[in-house]
């Protein structure tokens, strides 16, 4: 066996999403996030002090097979989050699958409190969106608009509905998701039954204090299984990919 960096073509085929049926346009949702072996999700706040280069590849990869990005608005605002980029690696095979050159945002916020001068709003590839309740102050939804975004409602009263903004994403075209966290949102795609696999890496590091998981909030009735699809490693970081059984 020898060791090598393993190329973006072989990961793009290594994390491919699932082909859809004739004629159909079920959404998959996936979600990526990083571990310390003491279940750690975060240092000092962010995931990328548990990173690695081959998890950053890998995150590269995942957004670029995507259609739209998930992100909770916590999130947002603790790791800075700029938009997806276009990348000229995955311009033909996005160009081949009917996709933009590069994926939407699409923010979780009940509140719509967001700070509309970082670049994830003043200069997106595509326009950012914002998923939201409908009992979301009317001034609010219309700060959002007017700094470019899109404001989608996936909920009947102030919060959102994880299977309303699944659902919401996939008429607007977006079938292909990924999430990226944080713990409490992931906690809720959980709860609601969403989520169709994750991508999981688990650094060979340990932090102990009082971190979040990757996952949080209220916990599932019955706990459900996944499956292991594939796994890889570098340096001593395993990246392990599970779908829903």
């Amino acid at each position: 066996m020898v060791d090598r960096e393993w190329s973006l073509a072989e990961l793009a085929a290594a994390y491919a999403y699932p082909r859809p049926a004739p004629g159909g346009r079920q959404p998959w949702l996936r979600a990526n996030m990083v571990s310390t072996l003491d279940g750690a999700a975060q240092h000092d706040g962010r995931s990328q002090p548990i990173s690695c280069a081959a998890d950053m590849r890998i995150f590269g990869t995942l957004r670029a097979l995507a259609d739209v990005v998930i992100v909770g608005a916590e999130t947002v605002r603790q790791e800075g989050y700029r938009p997806a980029r276009a990348r000229a690696e995955f311009a033909e095979a996005r160009e081949a699958a009917g996709q933009g050159p590069a994926p939407a945002i699409a923010v979780v916020s009940a509140s719509l409190d967001l700070d509309y001068t970082l670049p994830l709003f003043t200069s997106p590839s595509v326009p950012t969106l914002i998923l939201t309740g409908a009992a979301a102050a009317p001034d609010r939804i219309a700060a959002a608009e007017k700094a470019g975004a899109r404001v989608v409602i996936a909920g009947d009263g102030v919060g959102v509905d994880p299977v309303r903004a699944v659902q919401a994403l996939a008429e607007l075209g977006h079938i292909r998701l990924l999430t990226e966290g944080g713990p409490r949102l992931l906690g809720q795609l959980v709860a609601a039954g969403v989520l169709d696999e994750l991508c999981l890496t688990i650094s060979p590091m340990l932090t102990a204090g009082d971190a979040q998981r990757i996952a949080g909030g209220p916990s599932v009735a019955v706990p459900e299984r996944f499956e292991l699809v594939s796994l890889l490693e570098e340096d001593g970081f395993l990246f392990g990919r599970y779908r829903r059984r």
